[in-house]
């Protein structure tokens, strides 16, 4: 057999043929279901015309039909290019224009969005019809080293790049988790709580079926149903960003909640606050930090547990087969706590981005990906995460990473979330501006004051702007700091300064 994911599905269907692979609402699809319903799918698309290498949209919310879609068009031989169903058309056409779908899916409730982005969506129920059937036989055969995905990165600092990933580096993904993980062994229960179009859903999916696991879809995130959800399904790994954690431990429901199940839980993507890995730990739950990113495949390290209390800014070594590096610009290892940029070789990581050689070439360099994040290694090689290049803020040719100024206004009573960017100053160039949200507006001079304790001088905002609302977010749950940069550019003309 060879190293493909639908191999991987064949195995698993027939080990373990009547283990839920997918569940979705209380709707269970078995290994073997999924096997033969995604066969069947390969065997239509194939009778449609699709050849090697066709991209294949889908435009919907997580589904077992889309779990379904997705597994069929790998093995059809296609590559699966997942939408994003909150784009409006321009977004979808911007995003189709260059990956050139041969054919395309949607639920009704998205279809719209399609036809006006200049695409012909076929049903979704053309799927689910096909659920039910006969076996079908499929003559062609998965070559390991093809793409299967396009993934749109989140969009966090630039305009998404199209990651592309090969069966062969999903497959070495879940490889080397695997053996690293002993706690996700074939029969663990997984909940996934991210769209199938982002890079965690789809990962995950691709993941945990590598793996004989069991994943607990959601449509979309809510947390009393996830918490309900954890609990009655005894679910036994928990990975998400820390606000879908935090979520769930400010509802009343949490203090009784049964979490024992859980063996592993992960967050990534923002800080992880004391008081969020205290509230888990009185549950005999220990938050491991992760680093990563869509490019390397995930995740590419996690804190060992036994030191995820004491240091829990800190990301662990890398992985098993996985290396970690920090350098300078010039591309020599900076020195222990010095910090540069994270560059990575996982055998997980992308293949390219889809028709931009010339982004490729700036990413991947003599085997190692550039992720253009800031960190640091201490005298043990663990690595300690600081920032992304562009959220810097460079004032007086100071660097100040807006992470750590998010840290600590978040840590101010009252402040739910914060994000900090960078306002034009006449004097230095750029400075801090702080935006929040809360339940309610907070004393000003008090967080400033309380910066001021925590910070350097040049590091405390000179704006402060309170928002009502939550702040806005990617589909992945990160904050969207594209969003507040667009929402507030300008802002800091009609706000005094606060120092």
């Amino acid at each position: 057999m060879s190293q493909t994911l639908s191999n991987a599905l064949a195995w698993w269907a027939r080990m373990r043929g009547e283990q839920p692979a997918v569940v979705l609402r209380g709707e269970r699809l078995t290994y073997a279901e999924y096997k033969d319903w995604s066969d069947r799918i390969a065997a239509m698309l194939i009778a449609k015309g699709l050849r090697p290498g066709d991209r294949v949209a889908v435009c919907s919310a997580n589904s077992l039909a889309y779990a379904a879609l997705i597994m069929g068009t790998i093995r059809a031989g296609g590559i699966v290019n997942p939408v994003n169903f909150r784009y409006t058309a321009r977004e979808i056409a911007d995003l189709c224009e260059s990956t050139e779908p041969r054919f395309a899916f949607a639920t009704s409730d998205h279809a719209a969005q399609m036809i006006d982005a200049g695409l012909a969506p076929l049903e979704m129920t053309e799927i689910e019809s096909l659920r039910e059937g006969q076996p079908a036989q499929i003559d062609h055969d998965p070559d390991p080293d093809a793409p299967v995905v396009i993934i749109a990165t989140s969009g966090s600092t630039a305009k998404p790049k199209g990651v592309v990933f090969t069966n062969r580096s999903m497959t070495a993904y879940a490889a080397n988790w695997a053996v690293e993980e002993i706690s996700t062994a074939p029969g663990s229960r997984i909940i996934s709580l991210a769209p199938l179009n982002t890079s965690a859903g789809f990962v995950q999916l691709m993941h945990y079926a590598t793996q004989g696991c069991t994943i607990y879809m959601e449509p979309q995130f809510d947390a009393l149903r996830a918490l309900r959800l954890i609990e009655q399904e005894r679910i036994t790994t928990f990975a998400a960003v820390p606000a879908f954690f935090e979520f769930i431990a400010a509802l009343p429901e949490f203090a009784t909640a049964d979490l024992t199940s859980i063996r592993l839980a992960t967050a990534g993507g923002s800080r992880v606050s004391r008081q969020l890995l205290d509230a888990y730990k009185a549950k005999g739950i220990i938050i491991r930090q992760i680093y990563g990113q869509t490019e390397v495949g995930g995740n590419a390290t996690i804190m060992p547990e036994h030191l995820a209390l004491d240091a829990p800014d800190k990301c662990g070594w890398g992985g098993v087969f996985i290396d970690i590096r920090v350098v300078r610009p010039d591309g020599t290892d900076c020195d222990p706590n010095e910090p540069g940029e994270i560059v990575m070789r996982a055998p997980g990581m992308m293949k390219e981005y889809w028709r931009n050689p010339v982004e490729t070439a700036k990413t991947i360099r003599d085997g190692w990906l550039y992720s253009g994040d800031i960190g640091s290694l201490d005298e043990s090689g663990m690595l300690t995460f600081i920032d992304r290049m562009k959220d810097l803020i460079i004032s007086g040719g100071l660097n100040i990473s807006a992470a750590e100024v998010e840290k600590i206004v978040c840590e101010f009573p009252g402040v739910i979330e914060a994000l900090a960017i960078a306002a034009p100053d006449a004097k230095f160039g750029e400075t801090p501006f702080v935006i929040y949200h809360g339940p309610s507006e907070v004393d000003v001079a008090a967080l400033i004051a309380y910066c001021n304790d925590n910070l350097s001088n040049y590091k405390v905002p000179r704006y402060v702007a309170y928002s009502a609302d939550p702040l806005p977010r990617l589909a992945t749950g990160k904050l969207s700091k594209p969003a507040v940069r667009e929402r507030y550019a300008g802002a800091h003309e009609h706000l005094a300064r606060v120092r």
